[in-house]
Parts: structure tokens; sequence; C-alpha cells
């Protein structure tokens, strides 16, 4: 551990498959890396449609973030890559969903994933001590 970064690890995560961790802490700011629609339970996708595997990297961030002691609420920057437009209107749904009030800033390039993925996020948050 470097002196004010901390490395947040959860085991009720899928385990990363490659070299970075889920979550980095430094001050009172959480990066969390990026998060697909595995589940943690099976490490398989969630499933073969977008709100499926969409829901699951919302529910993986949403535990990677109490592992540091924060919320959805603490979320105060978002990249989410959608890799179809035409899901787009399901993903602002979703969105709404997991941030209901004061949702924070966001970019939603539309891009290419590998292996079947049709979503990822990762998000920055504030840690409240």
């Amino acid at each position: 551990m470097a002196q004010g970064k901390t490395i947040i690890d959860t085991a009720d995560m899928p385990q990363a498959l490659g070299p970075y961790s889920q979550a980095v802490r430094v001050g009172n700011l959480l990066f969390v890396s990026g998060q697909v629609g595995l589940n943690p339970d099976t490490g398989e996708l969630a499933g073969s449609g977008f709100e499926a595997q969409a829901r699951q990297a919302f529910e993986n961030t949403r535990a990677i973030l109490a592992a540091a002691n924060c919320t959805m609420h603490d979320v105060v920057k978002t990249i989410c890559w959608v890799a179809d437009a035409a899901h787009f209107q399901d993903f602002n749904a979703l969105y709404g969903e997991f941030f209901p009030n004061d949702p924070p800033a966001r970019s939603t390039p539309i891009v290419a994933l590998p292996k079947g993925l049709l979503y990822s996020m990762e998000c920055t948050a504030v840690v409240k001590d």
C-alpha cells in the first residue's frame, strides 16, 4: 500500500481478470474500476440481454461501494459504456432507478465491448468518514 492509497477488494465480487484493483481510495475519493454484468457467485454473465447485464453491473458497483462504506448516493461521476445505441433508453431507465435523486455527472460512449458484454461502468465516489 502506497501512502495515502488504499486498495479496496471484496470477496463478494468476481476477482479481477487482470492487473487492476476493484477500487482504490485516495484521500476522500474512491475510484471504482469498470464493472460488467458478471454474476459474483458464478463468474458468468448475468444473462445474454442488456437489462440483466446492466443491472448486475450496477449491483456489482453497489457492492464495491459498500466495501468502502459508500452508497450510490456518494457517486459523483460515472462513465458508462453501452455496446448498442438501441439500448440507450433502457440504460437511462435503469440509471434513473439506481440514481433516483441528484444523479452524478455522466459520460456514456457507445462502444464495442468484448466477450458478449453489453454494458460496463466505472465511477468515482466521495467517501464520508
